[in-house]
């Protein structure tokens, strides 16, 4: 039976840590998610957990820390933002490319400079391409829930990827919402206990980790870490169902949210998902039918069933909250503009770059994005594809 709480995101993930009990979690502190090793710590010191708690001194070291632990043959977890995720960038690659089922909490944040603490996702669109699974979380239910899938997704015999679980700096992480928690020995059944085939402490296997790796493998090694990540996607799938059946919430790759009848629809990830769903709700009233998806599994992106997803629609506006620098759009754009190209669906698309360094995303704002919408599909029209969305006029 499900236990109410009410929790901040981080304490939200903190507890999923502390219920997982992981070998070992190593971190170095940075905000906005310096709490969630710091709640973590104080299940350390009570015995809550017999974590090996290891304070390193970067991010750099945090992440080398969880990659000796996994070669090692144990479960590692660890937690970081923006500026410390730039850090650990060489580890990242190394994480994925030694098939390191690694689980990483990224509290999304900008990545300096100039400076700057507040929410957007420049620090995980950084690394949309460093071999990691990225699941990203709406509500501190959802990071929660997440946190309780990411190892039996990472651990996968098929998959054998980190998996990074992001959610919004401070808009979700230091929010308090109700939350459903599960049972401490529920959530060490369903996650089972890691059993690695292949580790440096098997004494009747010598093995060497992170060797040299030059012409004659490397593109090999590359395709076999692709081939995991397609792989992903249906462990995922199957992950999500026995989730599901255990505690009745229900995951996919994405959320259609009043979508199936829609004629307008934005596409976006994370907080912003549920400003979406109440202007949704409000335009619904009057009688227009717009609608949202929600990604969720961001890599491996199912690019099959987004295209399919939105087929039907007149108009799509999509959101993202860090901009490629590019003049062509930003990264969740391009990979939704992609996947419909692929798949030879034409729908009119807009990309809006929004909340920048934590600017505040509003009803209102997205009101205008589901007119501008509207006005697409009135004049069949799209004058500039690439968008701000609340910029300061004086800015552009």
């Amino acid at each position: 039976m499900s236990i109410r709480e009410r929790l901040s995101g981080n304490e939200a993930v903190a507890t999923a840590m502390k219920q997982i009990n992981p070998d070992v979690v190593a971190a170095f502190p940075i905000t906005p998610s310096t709490e969630i090793p710091q709640y973590f710590s104080t299940f350390v010191a009570n015995g809550s957990v017999d974590t090996e708690f290891v304070a390193v001194e970067s991010e750099h070291s945090a992440m080398s820390a969880c990659i000796g632990a996994e070669s090692a043959g144990s479960r590692a977890m660890t937690a970081t933002s923006a500026n410390g995720l730039s850090l650990m960038w060489e580890m990242i690659y190394i994480a994925s490319s030694l098939r390191l089922p690694i689980v990483l909490n990224l509290v999304n944040r900008a990545v300096s400079g100039p400076l700057n603490i507040h929410c957007d996702h420049s620090d995980a669109m950084g690394v949309r391409d460093s071999g990691w699974i990225m699941l990203f979380s709406e509500n501190n239910q959802e990071a929660y829930d997440n946190n309780l899938m990411a190892h039996k997704i990472a651990e996968n015999e098929n998959v054998q990827l980190p998996v990074m679980i992001c959610q919004d700096g401070f808009i979700t992480s230091h929010s308090i919402e109700n939350i459903e928690l599960e049972e401490d020995s529920e959530v060490k059944k369903f996650v089972g206990e890691y059993k690695p085939e292949h580790y440096l402490l098997n004494k009747k296997e010598p093995i060497a980790v992170g060797p040299l790796d030059l012409q004659a493998y490397l593109f090999e090694h590359k395709a076999q870490q692709g081939e995991a990540m397609k792989a992903a996607k249906q462990v995922i799938l199957d992950v999500s169902k026995e989730f599901e059946n255990w505690t009745g919430r229900s995951y996919s790759f994405f959320e259609k949210y009043k979508l199936d009848d829609a004629e307008i629809a934005i596409v976006c990830m994370n907080s912003t998902a549920g400003t979406t769903k109440s202007v949704v709700d409000e335009l619904r009233n009057n009688g227009i039918k717009a609608g949202l998806l929600k990604i969720r599994v961001y890599r491996p992106f199912p690019s099959e069933e987004v295209a399919k997803a939105l087929s039907n629609l007149k108009a799509i506006a999509v959101l993202d909250r860090s901009d490629s620098l590019n003049a062509m759009g930003g990264a969740l754009f391009e990979d939704v503009v992609s996947s419909m190209y692929v798949e030879k669906i034409n729908v009119p698309t807009v990309n809006y770059v929004y909340g920048i360094g934590g600017r505040d995303t509003t009803e209102n704002d997205i009101k205008s994005v589901y007119e501008d919408l509207q006005e697409i599909v009135k004049t069949e029209k799209i004058d500039n594809p690439y968008r701000y969305l609340g910029l300061r006029k004086e800015a552009k």
